[in-house]
């Protein structure tokens, strides 16, 4: 006998009808599909997804990466030299600083004033003839390529 009987038994001999009338197979109804859910969350996270790469996508395009500065410190330029050292060209307090960086340190290259390297860095040359000569032996004192100059 099952549990069920049983208790529909003895629920008859204590006298209680009401109980003895319940049904004796209860029939569950059938699971929901599994796929429909997974389908579900599945666009639910291609949504959250493309949204934040749209975010980030039209963050670059009005320039919010720009505004995250103090303004103090500007870096007008910069150029790789090697897989990891660069030479950059940054603007402070109306002066331009050229700058050797690497993995380990920072070094000051040349000095220059904005208002002279202004006008050749908008002519699409560079700054100084001093940065091309500059990163030549920087590249090959560091690879060990490129003239010696």
């Amino acid at each position: 006998m099952t549990a069920f009987r049983c208790i529909a038994a003895l629920a008859g001999l204590a006298g209680a009808p009401a109980l003895a009338a319940l049904p004796t197979v209860a029939s569950a109804p059938p699971p929901p599909p599994a796929g429909g859910g997974m389908l579900q969350a599945l666009a639910g996270l291609l949504v959250v997804v493309g949204l934040i790469f749209l975010l980030a996508w039209a963050a670059r395009r009005i320039g919010l990466q720009r505004l995250t500065g103090s303004g103090i410190v500007k870096v007008v330029s910069s150029t790789a030299v090697g897989t990891r050292e660069r030479v950059v060209v940054v603007e402070v307090a109306g002066s331009w600083l050229v700058l050797g960086v690497t993995a380990s340190q920072v070094n000051t290259l040349h000095t220059l004033p904005a208002q002279a390297a202004g006008a050749a860095a908008a002519a699409g040359q560079p700054a100084s003839p001093m940065v091309g000569m500059f990163s030549a032996r920087l590249r090959h004192a560091l690879t060990g390529s490129g003239p010696a100059a």
